[in-house]
């Protein structure tokens, strides 16, 4: 009878110590979950922004030089150097395709810097079929739409 008195003493309290534990367990995961989520999506947004400013960075360089290369012959090789820098960085963070437009584009100039210089009138035509940014903007807008939300 004793024994029986005491298992019933005893379920009570091992119910109530596991509801305890399981609140105190459950609480502690749940800010484990949370805390490591806000640091996905804080490196996610960081990784983003990052290939923006690059991405940015790289079409005011390319636009400058493709201007000046259409006007000019001398060619700025610093400036061509700074960006191939910038494709160096982007073969670190960007997909291929990315890359590949970034170096085409590239080409690009170097090829208008060796052609001959157009004239003020001669620049419309030029823009319409030589865009060297459309494939590369294209590309960028295409991987920043595929990189899933974390």
């Amino acid at each position: 009878m004793r024994n029986d008195r005491m298992n019933t003493i005893y379920a009570p309290a091992f119910a109530a110590f596991g509801g305890s534990a399981f609140g105190a367990i459950s609480t502690i995961v749940t800010g484990w979950v949370t805390r490591r989520r806000r640091v996905r999506e804080r490196h996610h947004a960081h990784t983003v922004s990052k290939r923006e400013k690059l991405y940015r960075s790289f079409i005011e360089e390319a636009s400058r030089l493709y201007a000046d290369a259409l006007t000019s012959d001398k060619s700025e090789i610093p400036a061509l150097v700074n960006l191939y820098a910038l494709v160096g960085r982007m073969r670190i963070l960007s997909d291929d395709e990315v890359v590949h437009a970034a170096e085409r584009a590239g080409r690009l100039i170097i090829e208008i810097y060796l052609a001959p210089n157009k004239s003020f009138v001669d620049l419309p035509g030029c823009m319409e079929e030589m865009d060297p940014l459309r494939e590369f903007g294209e590309a960028c807008r295409r991987e920043m739409h595929a990189v899933p939300a974390r």
